[in-house]
């Protein structure tokens, strides 16, 4: 229990840190600050796979599925690098979201900050619900196995027409609770117009972005439950994950167009932890597996991205 406790007291030192001291004032996120703050936390997540290494060693965290050190380590950089490469499907609709919205991107990073917050929340609570739903009932694997598959078959042949938050299910939810306001007034959440207490775009996309993440946490769970019951590395590397993916959206929502492959990564991750539950309790993947097919996939759609040439459009001319 104290691990945790630590663990989570150091998690809020950061978010602290985070808007507290370096993001105390609003502004813009440049890419050299975006690339140099990616860095850091993807160099702090894998550094933490010492801490995973002594944590195991020596005992100081229940662990009910018997790890080694080297396993756990190895789960925890393959669950990493899963929620990673997911959460780059969710950079791609917060910036349509922002978007629609017309966000100024000096109040993004305020948004991105309050709505992580909400999503270690949300997701901590679904970890502790998905690992308990696992342990006592075996067959839950292949319902979470199944809907894996399924998520990468509607990724795989989902139309190109592109999400439109202001005609979602999601706005219109918002709509029914809160009083909307069109009017931006600085990094405020809620402005009061003619005695009517109203929210702000930047609080209308901070709720599309939290419910957002709640979805697609309905698929990361169970990707990295194919991984490891284990509860402390399933939060994890989550958590971790999610902790970057400000940075790591500031830095690669400007290249959203480079990156239109990489779709097809996140079908063939999904996949293979999808047929990885649906086989665990008849086939033992060793954990190097895992990591390559993952390490590979992302590695593959990046150079696919960046050296397969746009296909032109070719208009016809008229006679």
């Amino acid at each position: 229990m104290a691990v945790w406790i630590v663990f989570i007291v150091v998690i809020i030192f950061f978010l602290a840190l985070d808007l507290g001291v370096f993001n105390r004032k609003a502004h813009v996120i440049k890419t050299k600050e975006a690339s140099i703050w990616t860095a850091i936390w993807v160099s702090v997540a894998l550094a933490f796979s010492g801490v995973i290494w002594w944590v195991f060693s020596n005992g100081l965290v229940e662990n009910p599925t018997n790890l080694t050190p080297h396993n756990a380590v190895l789960k925890y950089i393959t669950g990493y690098l899963i929620e990673l490469s997911l959460s780059i499907d969710n950079v791609f609709v917060i910036a349509v979201i922002f978007s629609s919205f017309a966000i100024p991107d000096k109040y993004q990073h305020r948004v991105l900050f309050w709505g992580i917050l909400g999503a270690i929340v949300f997701r901590g609570l679904m970890i502790f619900f998905g690992v308990a739903l696992i342990n006592k009932f075996d067959w839950i694997i292949y319902v979470f196995g199944a809907f894996l598959l399924y998520t990468a078959y509607k990724m795989l042949t989902s139309s190109s027409e592109k999400f439109d938050p202001r005609k979602s299910s999601m706005y219109r939810l918002i709509r029914k609770f809160f009083a909307v306001s069109h009017i931006m007034d600085g990094d405020r959440f809620f402005i009061r117009r003619m005695g009517i207490r109203a929210a702000t775009p930047l609080f209308v996309a901070l709720m599309i972005i939290e419910l957002t993440d709640v979805l697609f946490a309905l698929d990361s769970i169970p990707a990295i439950l194919a991984i490891t019951a284990d509860p402390f590395i399933v939060f994890s590397s989550n958590i971790l994950a999610i902790l970057g993916l400000r940075s790591m959206y500031f830095l690669i929502s400007r290249m959203l167009q480079k990156f239109r492959y990489i779709n097809y990564s996140l079908v063939v991750i999904l996949s293979f932890v999808g047929i990885k539950m649906i086989l665990a309790h008849h086939v033992s993947m060793p954990e190097w597996l895992s990591l390559s097919v993952i390490s590979l996939s992302l590695l593959a759609g990046v150079l696919a991205s960046l050296y397969i040439p746009v296909k032109e459009e070719v208009v016809a001319e008229d006679n």
